[in-house]
């Protein structure tokens, strides 16, 4: 089968074809039918995040696809749809996985939904409910907030009663995310970020997938007893945070990764998870794809997630010819 594999840090990655064994006792075999890409993926690249798998690997964290096989003790049966956090392996033709990374999919979830909604919608459910404590009537802010994970802050942020100020570059990106329900948006290359969201009456908590300057002025802009959700740092940088201002204004700040919650408490993303796909069922939400691309465009397509070009999620769609 063909996989996109990373065969050593910094080099750069390779369509190449690898075996595909028979699956092991606890795990499934899937026929991957799409793959959703995150920045981690270009940080394991380059051999830079918290949980590169040793080299070689197929890159590919989130995935969604068909079971076409079971190990021993496993009850997926072939035949039912999937969506996967896998952590790797999901930009190949197939795949054996954990059983228990596998969640059936909604009927009405098409692959690529499933492939672009673990690790976004669940980063911000996570994020804003279980770290946050966010409250109905309560301001957040959401920067980089018409990318793959700044698109779900905004729509679960209005899911929860909140009034959502989204910041993002451009009128172009600025519209996207007051279609997902923004209340307000702001440019995020603003001379004067900080004014602006005080202009706005400040807010309660920021979600912050961006870092950089945008970071360090919406941690600025809390109200005394905010909350600051450290996400990422797609800007490349990280935040210069006033920890005076936490002092003096009761401000709590907390980081988020989603994936170590497997080991930290995994009963969080089930939990999480279910509820997601209640609310996708119930068409509560709307996965925002910015493309969809075929294998042979992998490297655009992470050159396009690299250069911020796209809003919404990038997928990879993968036919079942495993």
């Amino acid at each position: 089968m063909r996989a996109y594999v990373q065969t050593a840090p910094g080099q750069r990655p390779e369509l190449t074809e690898i075996p595909l064994p028979a699956p092991g006792p606890g795990e499934v075999q899937v026929a991957i039918r799409a793959c959703g890409l995150n920045f981690a993926d270009l940080l394991m690249i380059e051999g830079k995040y918290q949980d590169t798998p040793t080299p070689p690997f197929t890159l590919g964290m989130e995935l969604a696809g068909e079971v076409i096989a079971a190990g021993e003790g496993c009850t997926l049966a072939p035949g039912t749809r999937v969506a996967v956090f896998a952590g790797q392996g999901g930009l190949a033709e197939a795949g054996n996985f954990p059983e228990s990374r596998c969640t059936p999919m909604p009927d009405a979830m098409s692959y690529a939904q499933a492939a672009a909604f673990q690790i976004a919608y669940g980063t911000s459910h996570v994020a804003l409910e279980t770290r946050a404590n966010l409250a109905e009537g309560e301001t957040l802010v959401v920067l980089g907030a018409a990318g793959g994970v700044g698109l779900t802050a905004v729509e679960i942020g209005k899911k929860m009663g909140a009034r959502v100020i989204a910041c993002a570059r451009g009128e172009a990106k600025q519209k996207t995310a007051r279609d997902a329900g923004a209340d307000e948006t702001l440019d995020s290359e603003s001379d004067d970020l900080k004014g602006a969201i005080k202009a706005l009456g400040g807010c309660d908590v920021v979600y912050d997938a961006i870092g950089g300057p945008a970071g360090e002025a919406a941690f600025r802009a809390l109200k005394p007893g905010g909350r600051y959700l450290v996400i990422g740092f797609a800007s490349g940088s990280q935040p210069k945070l006033p920890l005076n201002h936490a002092l003096v204004k009761n401000i709590a700040i907390h980081g988020l990764y989603w994936g170590g919650y497997l080991k930290l408490d995994p009963q969080v993303l089930t939990g999480s998870m279910a509820r997601l796909f209640d609310w996708f069922a119930q068409g509560g939400l709307t996965p925002h794809i910015g493309a969809i691309y075929p294998m042979e465009q992998i490297p655009d397509a992470l050159e396009d997630l690299r250069a911020r070009r796209s809003t919404g999620k990038l997928v990879i769609e993968i036919g079942a010819q495993a």
